[in-house]
């Protein structure tokens, strides 16, 4: 059942990194392709950033066993590299709902926590949905800063 008030999701997660790759693995087009895919086996063939205050992210992930896509496309509202990033998130089949994602990153004895508060949410369905879809992402990123420590090339 849907809910007409708008849903927060909000998701902590730390990864084996210093705080500029997890930071880079943000702003970077050739990483977020890398892992910016919110279900398994998909992939992300636009990834576009002009990383600045009222510059436009832009995501476009596609099942290839289908060629199905889900896209969003955002503003940058706050830029501070390498502590937080704050930007809209519209997805293409719903224009008329934006989202705000809002990202701290901390860092610890080498490892860097991401705070992510994705706000504007429209419905507990679409909350879980996305919940899912971040978790899958999540983990695709700490295997991808896993396996690249020493540079993006591996």
């Amino acid at each position: 059942m849907s809910d007409h008030r708008a849903q927060v999701l909000r998701i902590k997660r730390t990864f084996d990194a210093p705080v500029d790759r997890v930071f880079e693995a943000w702003t970077s087009e050739e990483v977020l392709r890398r892992w910016l895919n919110g279900m398994p086996g998909w992939e992300t063939p636009t990834a576009e950033v002009d990383l600045r205050v009222g510059g436009r992210i832009r995501i476009v992930m596609r099942d290839p066993s289908d060629r199905t896509e889900a896209g969003a496309t955002g503003e940058y509202r706050v830029v501070d590299p390498p502590r937080r990033l704050v930007f809209t998130w519209v997805w293409d089949d719903q224009p008329d709902r934006p989202q705000l994602i809002e990202l701290e990153f901390s860092e610890r004895d080498g490892a860097t926590t991401v705070l992510m508060t994705n706000s504007s949410i429209p419905t507990d369905e679409r909350r879980e949905s996305q919940r899912r879809g971040w978790d899958v992402c999540y983990d695709n990123l700490e295997r991808l800063l896993a396996l690249s420590r020493s540079g993006w090339s591996t």
